[in-house]
């Protein structure tokens, strides 16, 4: 199955998956390294998503157990709600708690994997923390060169050049997207690459990388409905979506 879910992958559900020109899936920022004096929307920050939840549930990650490219931790799939009691019940997941969930994402940003959740500003279903080289929404720009793969964060990496040391663990070891290079033992940071992750800050061992908000907002449909809806009519199934459920 996973091997059948890798060649999908590659011949259509990859471009199908990505925005033409809203995508299925967003990133969420590191919440420590959020500036505090940043105006933050509930739905940016990751922690809110998990105290939002009724029901908890973690799931084996499908990504790294169909392309297995690399070692990162396989149990940090959280899945929320619905889609969690139903996966629990059909045992493909497990119930979790709210601490359980926070040390989820404790491990996974040690780990180095990215934050995502679905692109709407209401109730998240999910929180995926993947990596650039198996990750079904991340690939979407490192393999395939989507640019509409996911959305961005509104935040932005940026460094304090008289604090860098140039040591090199950001651009070497922590960004997923390869947008940090160090020049002159000073790093830099490719804004327009830069997903705000904020996954450089974590490990930065003299605190000289921030979040900064971006001056153009990637804009967040207020609901999973809306941001369907909008999908399908972009993507001139809108129609089609309409008269099958009317059957």
């Amino acid at each position: 199955m996973g091997k059948l879910w890798e060649d999908y992958y590659h011949e259509a559900m990859g471009a199908s998956f990505a925005g033409n020109p809203t995508p299925l899936a967003r990133v969420i920022p590191v919440e420590h390294a959020i500036n505090a004096k940043s105006q933050v929307h509930p739905y940016e920050e990751v922690a809110r998503l998990i105290d939002q939840a009724d029901y908890i549930a973690v799931a084996q990650c499908a990504c790294r157990v169909s392309v297995g490219a690399c070692d990162a931790p396989r149990d940090v799939c959280l899945i929320f709600d619905s889609p969690a009691r139903f996966l629990v019940e059909r045992q493909f997941a497990r119930e979790i708690s709210r601490e359980e969930a926070y040390n989820v994402l404790d491990r996974s940003e040690k780990a180095g994997l990215v934050h995502t959740s679905n692109n709407s500003a209401d109730k998240a279903s999910f929180i995926c923390n993947c990596c650039r080289c198996c990750c079904t929404i991340l690939r979407g720009r490192t393999q395939l060169d989507l640019p509409n793969a996911f959305a961005p964060s509104g935040f932005k990496a940026q460094v304090d050049k008289d604090a860098c040391t140039g040591c090199g663990i950001c651009a070497d070891e922590r960004c997923p997207m390869g947008a940090i290079e160090v020049w002159d033992d000073i790093a830099s940071v490719d804004t327009e690459r830069c997903i705000g992750c904020g996954l450089c800050f974590t490990e930065c061992p003299v605190d000289s990388i921030t979040l900064l908000r971006r001056e153009e907002r990637p804009e967040v449909p207020a609901t999973a409905q809306e941001m369907g809806a909008r999908i399908l009519r972009e993507k001139g199934k809108l129609e089609q979506f309409m008269r099958v459920m009317q059957k």
